[in-house]
């Protein structure tokens, strides 16, 4: 495995003998930079060290984290637990260890899943405690490698802060997909050429839409504006000019105007669900503000240690929306919606942006939480689909809390049977990039996640987030005998069965 071939990294537990453990140790830089700049950067002032002391000692080493842990389930090691990533920390705020390369690795085999603060009974905030011990391992180097530093300053510097940029790559890559190019390359065999880890990410290469979501969306949109379809390509007839919706008289009148965040892997992949999203919106009565380029929402970023890049885009979105204008602000991605919650506390040092943060923060809402809380519109009429089970996103029921919601939201529509998934809330391994970063223990967790999914018989998975909507994907193509074949959200059932309802209005209309 990616996290125990370094020989640093010790068979025992860090707690059983601290002496021992090259955890501990200051000695060992793997990293290929200068050992006068890498103890300089060590001996600043860790930002574990700046962390409020009592949120590092709100542990109380209970254990009650160990069984909801991935990690250490698969291990049985105390250093994989949060348990003993928190005493790691706790030493690198106290002076006691430095953040060496060992250090570095074991800061990233964590998902990052967020299970264990579920688990707590202290309320240990975890995720900040995860986010600081990264960002202190990027400060001080520990993991840098040249090829590293290479795809950080490409991706988290470049790609993911510039979306005009982004789409450009995802139209780029549209076109080898859609041109036959990829085709060739795969049959030629020119791929054995790239280096074992890209070669095997390749097949993995998510398929780019034939459509972003700024051409499905526009901009403002008002009414009861279900489409009868809203797949990438809508025929002819749904090409709508800016502004213009394809509506009937409004069910409810349009007295909350909330807006709509389209994301960036969402953005390239999933627009249908983005645009399924606003049409459920408009079913129940809301006008849907979605600006037609935004910014990724930084939580990428923040999960991988470059906090300073997360609060640079979490003040473009600041200027971007109107704050005090809307009524909400809609995430359809549990991912990206526990990072975008938490605004306030990333810029509650900027008296600039300290206030609107905080006001954002309030304003936040996921589609299912927003949809349960202002007493969502039961659909009239199916989705097309009997049979569903819930694969739930980690950030969506452990950052978030969000559990009940999105099942509620599936029981409303007629017709449809929810079939419970065993181990629902366990990581699926996608958590981000771990499925690039850590792919032996991803493919693990995928794995354990298909063989509940197929306990189920259920043909269809719902789930709440691109990434794990991408990962159960590549899984059930690569399995084509799987009972369930196919992947789908909330939102999506939702919306199919509003265009149901509408269709069945329109028909009767006509007569």
């Amino acid at each position: 495995m990616i996290h125990t071939k370094s020989a640093l990294i010790p068979s025992q537990s860090p707690a059983a003998n601290p002496a021992a453990n090259p955890l501990f140790s200051c000695k060992a830089n793997h990293t290929g930079r200068s050992p006068v700049l890498l103890f300089s950067r060590m001996h600043q002032s860790s930002l574990l060290a700046k962390l409020d002391y009592s949120v590092l000692q709100q542990c109380m080493h209970c254990g009650m984290c160990l069984p909801s842990c991935p990690t250490y389930d698969e291990t049985k090691r105390e250093r994989n637990s949060p348990r003993g990533r928190i005493s790691l920390m706790r030493a690198v705020a106290d002076g006691d260890l430095t953040a060496s390369r060992a250090f570095a690795e074991e800061m990233y085999y964590c998902l990052g899943c967020l299970a264990c603060e579920t688990a707590c009974p202290a309320g240990v905030d975890y995720g900040s405690l995860f986010e600081t011990a990264r960002a202190e391992v990027e400060r001080t180097g520990a993991a840098a490698t040249p090829q590293r530093t290479f795809w950080r300053w490409l991706t988290l510097r470049h790609l993911f802060l510039k979306p005009r940029l982004l789409r450009a790559l995802g139209t780029a890559l549209r076109i080898y997909q859609k041109s036959g190019l990829q085709f060739v390359v795969r049959k030629s065999g020119l791929l054995r050429f790239l280096p074992l880890s890209l070669r095997a990410l390749e097949p993995q290469t998510p398929t780019i839409a034939p459509r972003f979501s700024h051409e499905l969306i526009a901009e403002v949109e008002r009414g009861f504006a279900i489409r009868p379809s809203a797949s990438a390509e809508p025929p002819p007839s749904q090409n709508k000019e800016p502004g213009e919706t394809n509506s009937l008289p409004p069910q409810t009148p349009a007295h909350r105007r909330v807006a709509l965040l389209t994301g960036c892997v969402q953005d390239l992949t999933f627009p249908h669900i983005n645009r399924d999203t606003a049409d459920v919106l408009l079913a129940n009565g809301c006008e849907v503000f979605t600006p037609p380029v935004q910014p990724c929402c930084g939580s990428l970023h923040a999960h991988n240690g470059d906090l300073e890049s997360a609060r640079t885009l979490a003040r473009r979105q600041l200027d971007l929306f109107p704050v005090g204008e809307l009524h909400a602000i809609i995430t359809n991605a549990g991912g990206c919606g526990s990072h975008l919650k938490k605004y306030g506390h990333l810029l509650a040092d900027d008296p600039a942006y300290a206030a609107r943060a905080h006001d954002w923060d309030a304003k936040v809402k996921d589609i299912h939480e927003y949809l349960v809380e202002n007493g969502c519109r039961p659909p009239g009429a199916g989705c097309g689909e009997t049979s569903v089970t819930y694969h739930e996103s980690c950030h969506l029921c452990h950052g978030q809390k969000i559990t009940a919601q999105p099942r509620q939201l599936l029981k409303l529509i007629p017709g449809l049977t929810l079939t419970e998934l065993p181990e629902s809330s366990w990581c699926c391994g996608s958590a981000g990039i771990y499925n690039i970063t850590q792919p032996e223990q991803s493919a693990k967790l995928l794995a354990r996640k298909l063989t509940n999914l197929a306990t189920t018989q259920a043909p269809v998975v719902a789930t709440s987030n691109p990434g794990c909507h991408l990962q159960l994907q590549n899984g059930l193509t690569a399995h084509p005998g799987h009972p369930c074949q196919t992947v789908t959200q909330p939102v999506t059932l939702l919306a199919r069965a509003y265009r149901a309802e509408m269709a069945a209005a329109e028909a009767r209309l006509d007569r």
